[in-house]
């Protein structure tokens, strides 16, 4: 993975950060093992999900936030173990990518199941997914036809995760005084405007990159 090609992210400075990386770069674990992690942590939070809209479990709700934190840790050591680790390997841009397509679609369909009871909650979970996957198309396509490396939001990858990570927590608690879900409801309408807007805006950046340069 290039450093071009890396999420600006500010927790990369941190110390804790940084002495975890050295420590699992010590050891006989690959940055790929760690994308693959990824899934299996994503795994288990669309399980969550899935459980509180079939049973209500409430207590899936806090478990679901937990797993996704993992899946976020994973994406970055998996990119600090191969760059500042010293463990690239030439089919890391594969398994960098990759797996969160996978792991985004997992937990962000397991959403729109959680909020079933809703209108449309299915088909909204299913569309998020959906431009979720173009999000990261239009960055891909965008870089490929030579225009900057673009993570710009509204709803990047770090911002589904963190709008599903407090919905889940927001209706934990709106279940327990409210005896409703509506949190995760309005998340899945939040996740797919934002998305929309994020897809029109780095297709934009790349349209005026190739139309008027880097000026």
């Amino acid at each position: 993975m290039s450093d071009d090609n890396r999420r600006e992210l500010k927790v990369r400075s941190k110390k804790w950060v940084s002495k975890t990386a050295a420590y699992i770069s010590q050891k006989n674990i690959t940055p790929n093992q760690i994308s693959i992690a990824s899934v299996f942590f994503a795994g288990l939070a669309s399980a969550c999900l899935f459980v509180f809209g079939a049973n209500q479990h409430v207590w899936m709700l806090l478990i679901a936030p937990i797993m996704i934190q993992m899946r976020l840790l994973c994406n970055l050591f998996d990119g600090l173990v191969a760059i500042e680790g010293g463990k690239s390997t030439p089919s890391g841009e594969l398994f960098n990518d990759v797996p969160d397509r996978l792991a985004d679609v997992m937990i962000l369909v397991a959403v729109g199941y959680a909020a079933s009871s809703y209108p449309y909650a299915i088909h909204l979970g299913w569309l998020a997914a959906v431009l979720a996957v173009s999000t990261a198309y239009a960055r891909t396509l965008g870089s490929s036809l030579g225009a900057p490396t673009s993570f710009a939001g509204p709803m990047a990858k770090q911002h589904r995760m963190a709008l599903v990570t407090v919905s889940c927590l927001l209706t934990l608690i709106e279940v327990h005084v409210f005896e409703s879900a509506y949190g995760l409801y309005v998340a899945l309408w939040v996740l797919v405007l934002g998305s929309l807007a994020t897809v029109y805006r780095r297709l934009s950046m790349t349209y005026r990159f190739l139309e008027q340069g880097d000026d």
